[in-house]
């Protein structure tokens, strides 16, 4: 007989959940066919091992094992940083302030910041003129905000559309929201080299992917082709949005 006891209980719950959030961190990051071919091999190198103890073929794995582990990191080196940094980003502490009460007056203010946003890509939408926008969230920004020029200045419709306006010295580069103030603008953004990507979707809308990608923020991008307005969030797309639509999901996201 097994000697089942309540830790063991708990150490098979940690594992499934572990487990559950390895395969929807991969589904997100669209690494999910690497991960079930990982974890194939994990079960066949298990059951060769332990199961039918075969000990050439196993210590052959066994071998495969060790070095898989640094071809792992190398392999999902992108993806291991975005864990580390959502892990460090402290989301859980949003919660805890929503339960004491303070979740209103902070949406409140959230949404009051979204409206000259909205307004100003709408704007923008309308002469085609070319946007990026980057929100942050919990993930830190200042190194990018290095990149550009500093301005620190209260959230501003006209503002906004005279950084972007075509002949500005601004208008190519990136502008970063840091708590409800411009931070800074013409900041350069990592660009994502990821094949999915669409190819009538030019270099804005790959800087905006791969910010992302790298960090929790929300990049708004106002095509100068088309004219249209799309999102990137935590590395997928929201394309063609409306105005309503742009400021809904702002709402939303400011607020979680």
């Amino acid at each position: 007989m097994f000697d089942f006891a309540i830790i063991d209980a708990i150490d098979i719950f940690l594992v499934a959940l572990l487990l559950y959030y390895t395969y929807r961190f991969m589904r997100d990051s669209k690494s999910l066919n690497v991960f079930i071919g990982i974890f194939v091999f994990i079960i066949i190198w298990l059951f060769v091992s332990r199961v039918l103890e075969m000990r050439l073929l196993g210590a052959i794995l066994d071998k495969f094992v060790g070095v898989g582990s640094l071809a792992i990191i190398v392999l999902f080196q992108d993806e291991i940083r975005k864990f580390f940094n959502n892990l460090g980003a402290q989301n859980r502490l949003k919660s805890f302030r929503k339960l004491f009460g303070s979740a209103k007056k902070e949406d409140k203010m959230d949404r009051d910041a979204v409206m000259p946003i909205v307004m100003a890509c709408q704007s923008m939408a309308r002469s085609k003129v070319g946007a990026l926008i980057v929100i942050e969230r919990n993930s830190s920004l200042d190194d990018i905000v290095m990149t550009g020029d500093t301005i620190d200045a209260n959230i501003n419709q006209r503002l906004i559309e005279n950084i972007f306006f075509k002949n500005s010295p601004l208008h190519d580069g990136a502008m970063i929201i840091s708590k409800k103030r411009i931070k800074a603008a013409g900041c350069i953004l990592p660009v994502s080299h990821d094949l999915d990507i669409p190819r009538e979707l030019g270099l804005r809308h790959r800087a905006a992917m791969g910010m992302s990608q790298e960090s929790d923020a929300i990049c708004i991008v106002v095509s100068e082709e088309t004219g249209r307005i799309s999102t990137a969030i935590n590395g997928n797309f929201r394309l063609r949005l409306s105005a309503e639509s742009l400021e809904s999901i702002l709402a939303d996201e400011m607020a979680k």
